[in-house]
C-alpha cells in the first residue's frame, strides 16, 4: 500500500479515523474528508508526524453532491489518482419502528445510501482513468442478522451490500473492486453507550456471529466415513462441513459437534 491514494469519507473519527491510521501505517497517501474541520487538521498533523506520508483534507458534506463533486474536481493532479475509496460516512438512530420519525429515516438514507452511490459514481471516473482501483463500502452486521431498535438503519445498510454486488459486476471491467464490509458494534464514540448497556447482549452476538462464520465440523468419534450421502447435500465431506436435515444422526448428539 505503500504510495497509494486513499481517500476516506466520515474520517475524523469512529471507523473512519481508525482506516486512516491504519492505511497511513502502511504508508498510504490519504486524503481526509468529514465536515469537522477541527478534527481533520488535527488528525492530519499526527499521521503526517508518525508516518511520514501526505495527508489531504477535502472537508464536504456527502449529502450535498455538487460539494463532492467540486471538491474532488479541485484535488491537485497528483491527488487525483485515488486507488482506494473508503464510503465509510454514516448515520444512526437507535429507535424502534413505531419511534423513528420520517425526517431521521430519510436522513439515513440520504448520507448511508445515496451519498455513498453519488462518491461511487464520481470517484469511479477518476479510478478509471487510472485504469482501476478499489472501492470499499461501510455497510453493518446489521444487515445480515437484524437489529431490534435499528430497522431503518439496517435497511440503508442491507441496501448497501445490495448495490456493491451489482457495483462490482458493473466496474469490474474498468478494473475497480467493489467490496462492503459489514462490521459488528464497534466502541466508537458514536455507539460508546450502547456499547456499555448492552455489553452482555454484545457478548452473545459475537458467539452467534462466530458459530454462523465457521463451519460445522464432525468430531473423530462420529466421522462422516460413519454416515454415507443419502441426499444431495446432507453430508458435504469434501468441504470438512455437514449440512444435516431433521433426524440426521449428527443432530441427534450435539454433543459430538464442534462449532
Amino acid at each position: 500500500m505503500r504510495g497509494k491514494i486513499v481517500f476516506i469519507t466520515g474520517a475524523s473519527s469512529g471507523i473512519g479515523e481508525g482506516c486512516a491510521r491504519k492505511f497511513a501505517s502502511q504508508g498510504s497517501d490519504v486524503i481526509l474528508n468529514a465536515r469537522n474541520v477541527a478534527k481533520l487538521e488535527e488528525l492530519k498533523k499526527e499521521l503526517e508526524k508518525a508516518y511520514d506520508i501526505r495527508v489531504f483534507l477535502l472537508p464536504f458534506d456527502v449529502r450535498d453532491r455538487k460539494a463532492a463533486v467540486d471538491a474532488l474536481a479541485s484535488l491537485p493532479e497528483n491527488w487525483k489518482a485515488i486507488d482506494v475509496l473508503v464510503n465509510n460516512a454514516g448515520v444512526v438512530f437507535n429507535k424502534k419502528i413505531g419511534m423513528i420519525l420520517r425526517s431521521e429515516m430519510e436522513l439515513m438514507f440520504r448520507v448511508n445510501v445515496v451519498a455513498v452511490i453519488e462518491m461511487v459514481q464520481v470517484v469511479s471516473r477518476l479510478m478509471a482513468r487510472n485504469n482501476g482501483g478499489s472501492i470499499i463500502n461501510i455497510a453493518s452486521v446489521t444487515a445480515v442478522l437484524g437489529s431490534p431498535g435499528q430497522s431503518a438503519y439496517s435497511a440503508t445498510k442491507g441496501a448497501i451490500i445490495s448495490f456493491t454486488k451489482s457495483a462490482a459486476k458493473e466496474l469490474a471491467l474498468q478494473g475497480i473492486r467493489v467490496n462492503a464490509v459489514a462490521p459488528g458494534i464497534i466502541k466508537t464514540e458514536r455507539f460508546s453507550e450502547l456499547y456499555e448497556e448492552s455489553s452482555e447482549k454484545i457478548r452473545l452476538k459475537k458467539r452467534f456471529l462466530c458459530f454462523l462464520s465457521f463451519p460445522l465440523r464432525l468430531t473423530k468419534e462420529r466421522s462422516p466415513a460413519k454416515y454415507p450421502v443419502k441426499n444431495k447435500g446432507t453430508v458435504k465431506k469434501k468441504f470438512g462441513r455437514i449440512a444435516t436435515r431433521p433426524g440426521h444422526p449428527a443432530m441427534k448428539q450435539k454433543e459430538n459437534v464442534m462449532v
